[in-house]
């Protein structure tokens, strides 16, 4: 099974899945990120897409990110 996602009545994405469970995901996926997208005013989707397309660019950076967000703040360190 493969199927292209309805387009999106608000921007016009359109996505391909295999299987039903793809779909669900893809579906969903895309709804959680509308709702984060328009949350956020112009410059922060600026900031956001310039952060995403860095991180996606180079997964050993956001690997890196995360083991500095998850460890311990040092002494007089604010978080």
């Amino acid at each position: 099974m493969t199927t292209t996602t309805p387009a999106c009545g608000r921007c016009g994405a359109e996505h391909t899945a295999t299987t039903e469970a793809d779909y669900l995901k893809t579906v969903g996926v895309h709804g959680d990120a509308r709702a984060v997208w328009d949350r956020l005013n112009p410059i922060e989707r600026d900031g956001i897409t310039s952060i995403v397309r860095t991180i996606l660019s180079a997964p050993d950076l956001a690997a890196e990110l995360l083991v500095l967000a998850d460890r311990s703040p040092t002494e007089g360190e604010d978080r």
